[in-house]
């Protein structure tokens, strides 16, 4: 059995240990290696252990990274006990606002951010031997950032630093391609069997309510201590209180909820054995999915939930979504049962879902706001993050607003490259638009207003809209408390524990001028923001009071619902954000007026601040307003007239008929898509609606036509047809329909066929009319009325009209357009 070394002691005999003698020459000879091996394998622990006196180390460190402060605290604990020591001797942490290393300590424990903060002080990291990425499969932004930056400093500046990445649900051979090709190594199996038992639950149920029935069920037909997957807090209250409102055993368990708010004496207290004997029952986030061992557990329930930030590029802000877990983190969380014996997991989906779930999720690269990212490589002297050896090349649309933002904080220069001030940002434990808002409340003299205020937002889950209240609640937790110590430690002032409630709205348009945003008239609860759109409040909400809002959190989804925000003085808005206020003149389409105003505006964005008319405006603005007017209105609101909507179906028969033919589109819709070039030449001095009815439409309409198609149209689709008595009578054109022609029955005679347009090749539809102009027949067919519809129609009609000609053969009859003379 291996031996830690200079300890005596024995290895677990864990399934990883086979996979060590591939690790150490891949290390010596390679420099780079991935680790694939399942969860209970002993990867976390026992590898960096074992590879502490490998000659190539020379007394040099050992970095793990985790992705979490809750497994980098307890795999520094079970190495330290592993060796008999404390932590802090040869093994030690660093996690966010907490630290145990001494000048003795060879393994390093930290999670992912600290190393990008280590390698932006020095990116030779010296004294550091080898980096490994544990848990790598949950690809945050963070450590694909922390690896990219490791192989580029190993490239350039430390080729004798080695690096190992190591998961247990992970695409090696793409992780092994970034790493130039490293060795992949590959552990065994899972240590002891687990049972998998698909319990599917109702679709309208509430999650927290489904997994509290599910615990219920589990501790009922299973042993042991029970570890719960829940999406989040709220979801982990809701179980907590139905598992011991009715497990009728409350003497007997004892529940521990487990997310990342919580604070590290909590957290650990949920992963400590039960002192008393009673089982436990553990509600944990996707905190506890892989890198630790839960002592005494057996059991997994998983909802099959997991919230993850997704960013919306339209709201320029990431929103909290509650998604289907992959398949590979479902493995993950089944296999937490099986880490100390065989085991039991309790799925709260189908056999046939699970089937349909993604195979892994989606990396943060993909889906979060990159700005910070962005700030890191731009800090790093890199503008292109394909230059860099990463996993996935973010998507350009994302990565594009990530620059944007950055410039216009100030963090980038016009050449792209970073900036004192963006320096300054990099250099605080926050997002940029947080540390920009610091930075600018520091000057001002409110930097502890603002830490407070940052601090808050970076909690999740506030159920106020007030950021004042907000900020008196999150008062209680002692992460936020040790959040805002940290930034007035960076930020060099000394806090005194005070707030500013009524400066808390120009802290938060520091860091989020477009949701400045100002009441619209007439209304409590719609705000009309800087960058255009509309934000809303719930009814009745105290803040509604207000005219002036500066938001700093809403739902993105239309309409925006604000989440979180404060009230700002419009006093403050000029005097903050002078540089954003602008002057402009503005011609544009009153709709309600159904006129064209012409003003000076003053703007903030787009929150008009005042205007003021202009009379004297014309020229090719005014037409343009005129022409977004007409469009707003519809093409009813030109002076359509019959001969024009006619000259409009002539022309679309045409099209119809003759396709081969350059005849253009004037259907409604065509017309109003291209108003600029027909209309707009017509449109001097037009500037409200009834001035439209001094145009000639039909007029204009054919002047899109040359002289020669003009005369092509009137031969091709005549407004009007001859008939026998010599009489014109108009057409209606109908398209997609044949040219009606209505006629008097008694003119057509002497008329074999049927009158046709288009050079012959399309029939008109004759609608014969009685001596009453109402109709007696409809026909295409001239030739065959005469043969087979008019002697029925002459039996009807001649002792009605007697003084009307109903001769027996219609065709050699003569025309007219008369009766006979009465007594004839």
């Amino acid at each position: 059995m291996p031996i830690l070394p200079k300890t005596g002691r024995p290895l677990p005999d864990l399934p990883v240990l086979e996979a060590l003698p591939g690790v150490k020459a891949a290390l010596a000879r390679d420099g780079r290696v991935v680790l694939s091996a399942p969860p209970g394998s002993g990867k976390t622990t026992l590898v960096p252990l074992a590879l502490l006196d490998e000659p190539w180390l020379a007394g040099r460190k050992i970095l793990v990274l985790e992705p979490r402060r809750l497994a980098a605290r307890a795999s520094a604990r079970r190495m330290a006990d592993l060796r008999g020591e404390s932590v802090g001797d040869t093994v030690g942490y660093q996690v966010r606002f907490e630290r145990k290393i001494s000048a003795r300590t060879r393994i390093e424990v930290i999670t992912e951010g600290l190393l990008t903060r280590r390698l932006q002080a020095d990116a030779e990291l010296p004294g550091v031997g080898l980096v490994i990425f544990d848990e790598f499969h949950e690809r945050s932004l963070d450590v694909d950032l922390a690896l990219a930056l490791t192989l580029d400093a190993r490239a350039n500046l430390n080729p004798q630093l080695r690096v190992m990445v190591m998961s247990a649900t992970l695409d090696t051979a793409a992780v092994a391609r970034v790493l130039g090709g490293a060795p992949v190594v590959e552990s065994s199996g899972r240590l002891h069997p687990v049972e998998v038992r698909y319990r599917p639950v109702k679709a309208d149920e509430r999650i927290g309510d489904a997994l509290g029935r599910a615990v219920l069920a589990a501790l009922g037909e299973t042993h042991g201590d029970v570890l719960a997957f829940l999406p989040g807090a709220r979801e982990i209250r809701d179980a907590q209180r139905l598992v011991e409102n009715q497990s009728g055993q409350s003497r007997l368990i004892s529940v521990h909820p487990l997310y990342g708010d919580l604070t590290s004496a909590e957290q650990d207290a949920a992963l400590l054995p039960a002192r008393d004997g009673r089982r436990k029952v553990i509600l944990a986030t996707n905190i506890a999915q892989t890198s630790l061992t839960v002592e005494g557990v057996t059991t997994v329930v998983d909802s099959g939930y997991v919230r993850a930030a997704r960013f919306d590029l339209g709201a320029g802000a990431n929103r909290l979504d509650t998604l289907r877990v992959s398949r590979a983190s479902a493995e993950q969380r089944s296999g937490r049962a099986g880490r100390l014996g065989p085991g039991t997991a309790y799925r709260l989906w189908s056999e046939e879902q699970h089937g349909r779930l993604p195979a892994h999720d989606t990396p943060e690269l993909l889906a979060a706001d990159l700005t910070r990212f962005a700030l890191e490589l731009a800090a790093w002297g890199v503008a292109d993050p394909s230059k860099l050896a990463l996993l996935d090349v973010p998507a350009p649309a994302s990565w594009s607003y990530a620059r944007e933002l950055l410039a216009e904080l100030g963090a980038l220069d016009a050449g792209g490259r970073i900036t004192a001030h963006g320096r300054e940002l990099a250099r605080l434990p926050t997002a940029p638009r947080l540390a920009h808002m610091l930075l600018l409340a520091q000057q001002a003299k409110l930097a502890e207003t603002a830490a407070w205020l940052a601090a808050t937002l970076e909690e999740r889950g506030a159920d106020t809209t007030d950021a004042a209240a907000a900020v008196r609640r999150a008062r209680d937790s002692s992460r936020v408390r040790d959040a805002v110590r940290q930034m007035l430690r960076v930020l060099e002032v000394d806090g005194e524990g005070r707030t500013d409630e009524n400066e808390l709205g120009r802290a938060i348009a520091w860091a989020f001028p477009e949701r400045i945003a100002r009441r619209r008239a007439g209304s409590t609860t719609a705000y009309l923001c800087e960058d255009g759109g509309e934000a809303r409040l719930a009814d009745k909400d105290a803040l509604g009071a207000n005219e002036w809002l500066a938001i700093a959190h809403w739902d993105p989804a239309p309409p925006r619902r604000i989440r979180l925000a404060a009230p700002i003085a419009f006093a403050d808005v000029e005097r903050d954000h002078r540089e954003r206020v602008r002057r402009e003149s503005v011609v544009r389409w009153d709709a309600q007026a159904e006129a064209v105003v012409a003003e000076e505006q003053t703007r903030l964005g787009a929150i008009v601040l005042a205007r003021r008319d202009r009379r004297s405006e014309s020229g090719d603005a005014v037409r343009a307003a005129m022409v977004e007017g007409i469009r707003q209105m519809g093409l009813g609101a030109l002076p359509w007239t019959d001969e024009a909507r006619q000259w409009q179906a002539r022309v679309q028969s045409l099209r119809l008929w003759r396709e081969t033919e350059d005849w253009p589109d004037v259907t409604d819709a065509a017309l109003l898509a291209t108003l600029d070039p027909w209309l707009v030449p017509y449109l001097d001095g037009v500037t409200r609606r009834p001035h439209l009815a001094r145009l000639d439409l039909l007029e204009i309409l054919n002047g899109r036509f040359d002289y020669a198609t003009r005369q092509k149209l009137e031969r091709l689709a005549p407004t009007h047809v001859e008939v026998p008595t010599g009489s014109r009578i108009r057409l209606a054109y109908q398209p997609p329909h044949a040219p009606a022609l209505e006629v008097k029955l008694q003119e057509m005679f002497g008329c074999r066929d049927t009158p046709a347009v288009n050079d012959g090749r399309t029939k008109v539809v004759l609608h014969l009319l009685s001596p009453g102009q109402r109709p007696v027949a409809v026909t295409q067919d001239l030739a065959g009325f005469w043969a087979r519809g008019y002697l029925d129609v002459k039996k009807d009609m001649k002792g009605r009209y007697p003084r009307h000609p109903w001769p027996d053969d219609p065709v050699s009859a003569m025309p007219t357009r008369r009766a006979k003379p009465r007594g004839t």
